[in-house]
């Protein structure tokens, strides 16, 4: 996989901040995040869909950019952790995730749980599964919760690699298109980059609203 080169007087890597991650590991860097935030319950704060967007525009850049990611290799970086990732969710839901759950006093993951088993009910195992690819938090437990809940394993496989697919190539898709269609678009990242943060909680807020609706 490829990774990016730091120079004397960067800024420090955040994790929290895509550009910095893709300028300080590259593809690599892709991988990690998509496994860590679709595999591991500690990784549901990590920038996924942003994440994705912005090594979309990088890949349009010029190859002699300061961060520059080879398209090809992006896509294959983020499909394998967004499928491997979640494959491990589910074994780990499957084995111990009830443990795991009652451990943690995450307030935005215990909402993300039931999030996550609101969509189950309500579309069922298929459409859940891809549905929660779009939606973060949820991405992150759900697949747990499908091991947790005994989702068949073989109907599970088919829907997330479904899901993991048309979801890390599609904004990844979107970020390149954008990225090439307008001339250094990387220097716009910052306010791009919150346009997606914002529009990506949009679905948790709506849910959460019509949650206390109800009540």
């Amino acid at each position: 996989m490829a990774t990016a080169t730091r120079r004397t007087g960067d800024p420090p890597m955040s994790v929290l901040d895509p550009h910095s991650l893709l300028g300080a590991f590259g593809t690599l860097g892709v991988f990690l995040v998509m496994f860590a935030e679709t595999g591991l319950l500690i990784g549901f704060f990590l920038p996924g869909d942003s994440l994705l967007f912005t090594a979309g525009v990088l890949a349009a850049t010029s190859a002699t950019s300061p961060v520059h990611l080879p398209l090809p290799q992006t896509m294959v970086a983020a499909a394998a952790g967004a499928i491997l990732g979640a494959h491990v969710g589910y074994l780990i839901g499957r084995r111990g995730g009830t443990a795991l759950l009652e451990r943690s006093r995450n307030r935005h993951l215990h909402n993300g749980v039931a999030h996550s088993k609101r969509v189950l009910a309500n579309y069922g195992h298929g459409k859940a599964i891809v549905l929660a690819r779009f939606i973060p938090v949820v991405r992150t437990v759900l697949n747990p919760l499908a091991g947790l809940t005994g989702v068949p394993i073989r109907e599970f496989t088919i829907w997330q690699v479904t899901g993991g697919l048309l979801w890390t190539v599609g904004v990844t898709t979107a970020g390149y298109a954008l990225g090439a269609s307008i001339p250094n678009v990387d220097t716009y990242l910052l306010p791009i980059i919150a346009a997606i943060v914002v529009g990506s909680l949009v679905p948790v807020v709506l849910q959460v609203v019509r949650s206390r609706s109800r009540s």
